[in-house]
């Protein structure tokens, strides 16, 4: 049974090479594009990592994060969150809120695979 992550992210080019590179390495990669319905997303497909932009139409990756966070059956999941902008203030949010993880764009497809990798060990 291979690694499954959800990507809610909501420009293509970033989705394409995400879900390439995650692919190529084993792992099951399903992709949502808007926040309205995300959490009910996650819930129905049960990935053991969600990988989630900041800026999503419909609401923020914050506000998603923080819906996880407040159920009992996401509590734990790993959240990778992505962000355009590497300002201090949105990854402290991301780390108060609960992100395992942060990274800004443009980032460098070794170091998704890296967080992956130590986030959902194989």
């Amino acid at each position: 049974m291979g690694k499954h992550v959800l990507v809610i992210e909501d420009e293509p080019n970033i989705i394409e090479a995400i879900s390439f590179i995650l692919s190529r390495d084993g792992w099951t990669v399903d992709t949502h594009s808007n926040g309205h319905d995300a959490v009910d997303v996650v819930l129905s497909k049960t990935p053991d990592l969600v990988i989630l932009d900041v800026m999503l139409p419909g609401r923020s990756g914050y506000d998603i994060l923080t819906d996880l966070r407040e159920r009992p059956e996401t509590a734990g999941l790993p959240v990778l969150m992505l962000t355009a902008r590497g300002q201090n203030k949105d990854r402290e949010m991301a780390e108060r809120l609960g992100a395992s993880r942060f990274m800004t764009k443009p980032f460098s497809n070794a170091d998704v695979l890296e967080a992956l990798r130590e986030l959902v060990p194989a």
